[in-house]
């Protein structure tokens, strides 16, 4: 029987590298590949990580979406130890908050390429 591992997800950006840095700053992983058109950020550990690939035509979803809107079809789900905090933090990194909040005890963001990935504290 085949295995399968999961290495990493994968965000399109007209700026990989710019997005990369932006999640480093959030996640605190260090560099792997380093190209023009592909970044990779991994863990220590070595677990699944993130990686950013160079889409010139990236259209970012809308959030929330209405009819006919680019529709997200994932987003990253980050735990913090501090909510206010961590906002500020991917605020100060160049994260928008989002208008949108479905929890009061989730914050979703967007990142500078438009991606939604959520903040949470495990309670």
């Amino acid at each position: 029987m085949a295995r399968f591992t999961l290495t990493g997800t994968v965000l399109d950006s007209p700026d990989p590298k710019g997005l990369a840095l932006f999640y480093q700053q959030l996640l605190g992983w260090p560099f792997g590949t380093e190209e023009p058109e592909w970044v990779t950020l991994r863990p220590a550990d070595g677990s699944a990580g993130l990686a950013f690939q160079l889409e010139e035509e990236h259209v970012p979803p809308v959030w929330p979406a209405g009819d006919g809107d680019p529709r997200m079809q994932l987003h990253l789900d980050i735990e913090v130890d501090d909510l206010e905090s961590a906002v500020d933090a991917a605020v100060a990194a160049g994260a928008t908050v989002a208008g949108f909040q479905p929890q009061d005890d989730v914050r979703v963001c967007l990142d500078p390429a438009g991606h939604p990935f959520c903040l949470w504290v495990d309670a």
